[in-house]
């Protein structure tokens, strides 16, 4: 018995010296227990961030923390990411659905459960992130809790790039931004934009210019076309948000904009999506104000809409592995297998503007 509590001890002096690696001490029943951390992951139900949850956890997992994933029960389960989460949890994440905006249901699936790290990528207003909040603080007192927020907050008027600085509008993820910040949580905000990659829940980006030049069609661009946008990478995205871990206190506090350090015009997007099937790109350029086009007549906004991450290269040592025009070959055979080269797709706002 001696001998194993001095085992035990000398296991907790070497975790406090960093033997362990990702290892840290918590508090549990036995005191000299070792407990890997671990992470929370609120994923909702899908749309422009439907994919940041499936690679948080496999990032996560990657720095040996233990991933619990709480995902949005109206999901389609059937479709990515959500039908590849299989791979998940042959990583050992535990994944759970369950209604995210129901408090009792939330307390319920994290009763026992205690966390260092929370990535709230659910939480659309201060009604929906009070719940985890709160056991975040009160509970749990996390290292670090992540808000998955927007770049779209932003003023359309502000400077681009954009920066952290800039003037946002009062939107419900703005309000979830000041509520953590009240809270005294150790909050850290990331302000992402124009996702694409693998798993990818929303295909528009990057779609919309494949549909028109592989079936030989001309691309109607807004004004000249030379609007630039930050398309981000997925994977870029979740390394971002989990090179918190082990840099939590230079984060606490800290709104970072998400996006690549490689910002494309809408030409450019052209260009390389021609170069990419063999064609060459066909454009015209349109005044936005002369149609009544409907929504995602065209995926980006009609004016210059871009986010420079300058601040999480400075303060996380983040930086970006990823192109749009590297990744298009892939992205190319990804289209392909969706079946999205023969899918019949609707011109009818092109049309109006071609004529």
């Amino acid at each position: 018995m001696a001998a194993c509590l001095a085992s035990a001890v000398e296991g907790f002096q070497m975790g406090r010296m960093g033997g362990f690696g990702q290892r840290s001490v918590r508090a549990t029943k036995s005191a000299l227990t070792l407990h890997m951390d671990a992470a929370l992951i609120l994923q909702n139900k899908g749309g422009g961030h439907g994919e940041i949850g499936y690679h948080l956890a496999k990032q996560l997992k990657g720095k040996g923390l233990d991933v619990v994933m709480l995902q949005a029960k109206d999901a389609k389960m059937d479709k990515l990411p959500f039908k590849d989460y299989a791979e998940l949890k042959s990583m050992g994440v535990e994944i759970e659905n369950l209604d995210l905006s129901d408090p009792a249901a939330l307390t319920e699936a994290l009763k026992g459960k205690e966390f260092t790290h929370v990535f709230d990528n659910f939480a659309k207003d201060v009604k929906t992130v009070q719940t985890v909040a709160a056991l975040a603080k009160d509970q749990w007192k996390v290292k670090s809790y992540c808000y998955v927020s927007s770049a779209g907050m932003y003023e359309a008027s502000v400077p681009q790039p954009m920066t952290e600085d800039c003037k946002t509008k009062e939107t419900g993820q703005r309000g979830v931004e000041e509520y953590l910040k009240d809270q005294s949580l150790p909050f850290t905000a990331f302000r992402p934009q124009y996702i694409y990659g693998p798993k990818t829940n929303k295909r528009d980006y990057v779609d919309w210019f494949f549909h028109r030049i592989t079936r030989d069609r001309v691309c109607p661009l807004p004004g000249d076309g030379s609007q630039m946008a930050s398309v981000s990478h997925v994977e870029d995205v979740a390394s971002m948000m989990t090179s918190v871990v082990g840099k939590e206190a230079e984060a606490a506090g800290q709104v970072f904009n998400c996006g690549t350090e490689s910002f494309v015009s809408y030409q450019q997007i052209c260009d390389i999506v021609a170069s990419t099937v063999g064609k060459t790109a066909k454009t015209q350029g349109y005044n936005p104000k002369d149609f009544e086009l409907p929504k995602g007549a065209f995926p980006f906004r009609n004016t210059d809409f871009y986010v420079t991450p300058a601040k999480a290269k400075n303060v996380l040592g983040w930086s970006s592995s990823h192109t749009l025009a590297d990744d298009m070959g892939w992205y190319y055979e990804s289209y392909k297998a969706a079946g999205q080269d023969t899918k019949e797709i609707d011109f009818a706002a092109d049309d109006m503007i071609l004529k």
